[in-house]
């Protein structure tokens, strides 16, 4: 991609997302979601490839649909109670429609389908952008109405979103795929105490992305598309595999990595409020998850991909990729656990 181009992208997603997380009013809010979908669209289908086309196409369409259902329902809002703040959204109606906007803009059950086809037909890069950094912007909208937004609605879609992303994960063998349904799952978990503790939702949006850019990094450096690529990184760098398999483990919540920390809280938050058996179920939901988790751990560190003798060892060439990102996030997405005790007092 030119340079030119690449940083009038970057700059617009950057704008795009500010603008929305720094706007009380619902166009200016509006206008960041725009300008925000409308530079990660060319991103997606950079590659000039039919399936980079389509996941374009679809990622447009969905958004555009959700802005589309952000701008109605605001509106709707604005003639009922003649303000158009983004904390009054006081009808119930316009709660409802923006409800589903968000969900259809993070990719909540039953409003994900977009998800994991839109991360198949791009890049590893574009899809750690999509899993990442454009959730925060509706993840600030979330923020500032989550008052007046149903949490029944949101607890449904909290536990359908678990269950689903740990479901669907299990089948698939395509790493996007699978760090889609890891996307789906996580959200869930962060919409189930959304309405109930946002400073725990803080910081567990906070770790998703640390620990999803930390993924993401490793499956840059090493290439790793399938499940099968992933049996050969050990070649390239074992650091790496080792690396990428901790992570894993902290993605799907194990003690003592950092992963485990957000489910600990919010399921202790759950049971202090009394909701024994949404408890349950998001605890359970979560072995699905960590099932997959397991399984690329295994692939990745202890199975050697079927090959012959001759081709026992891949090419050893430098890689032109940044560790940067990974030498950050890493760290971050491992040890953190120990500071628990300082986020709770």
């Amino acid at each position: 991609m030119n340079p030119t181009v690449y940083l009038i992208i970057i700059s617009s997603l950057a704008t795009g997302t500010i603008v929305t997380m720094t706007s009380h009013h619902w166009l200016l809010a509006w206008i960041g979601l725009e300008v925000n979908t409308l530079a990660i669209v060319p991103t997606i289908s950079t590659k000039h490839h039919p399936r980079s086309t389509e996941a374009a196409m679809k990622y447009f369409l969905t958004q555009a649909a959700a802005s589309a259902m952000i701008l109605f329902s605001s509106t709707t809002n604005a003639w009922t109670t003649g303000t158009w703040d983004i904390t009054q959204m006081t009808t119930p109606l316009s709660n409802t429609i923006l409800t589903i906007a968000l969900a259809m803009k993070l990719g909540l059950v039953p409003l994900h389908f977009w998800l994991p086809e839109v991360l198949q037909g791009s890049t590893l890069l574009t899809a750690m952008i999509i899993t990442t950094w454009q959730k925060l912007a509706p993840m600030a909208l979330i923020y500032m109405t989550i008052n007046n937004l149903s949490p029944m609605i949101l607890f449904s879609m909290a536990l359908l979103s678990s269950m689903v992303g740990g479901w669907s994960g299990m089948n698939q063998t395509q790493t996007r795929k699978i760090m889609a349904y890891s996307s789906i799952a996580h959200l869930g978990w962060m919409m189930v105490i959304a309405s109930i503790a946002t400073n725990i939702l803080t910081m567990t949006l906070l770790m998703y992305l640390m620990m999803t850019t930390a993924m993401f990094s490793s499956l840059i450096l090493s290439k790793s598309k399938t499940i099968q690529d992933t049996m050969t990184t050990w070649t390239t760098s074992p650091t790496l595999t080792i690396t990428t398999m901790m992570t894993l483990l902290s993605l799907g919540g194990l003690p003592p990595l950092t992963g485990f920390l957000p489910k600990w809280l919010i399921l202790e938050e759950l049971t202090t409020q009394n909701l024994a058996s949404l408890t349950t179920m998001m605890a359970l939901s979560s072995l699905l998850s960590l099932f997959f988790y397991l399984r690329l751990t295994y692939s990745t560190t202890l199975t050697l991909s079927p090959n012959t003798t001759q081709t026992k060892h891949k090419w050893r060439f430098k890689t032109t990729k940044p560790a940067l990102p990974l030498s950050l996030t890493t760290p971050i997405s491992l040890l953190l656990l120990p500071i628990m005790p300082t986020i709770t007092s």
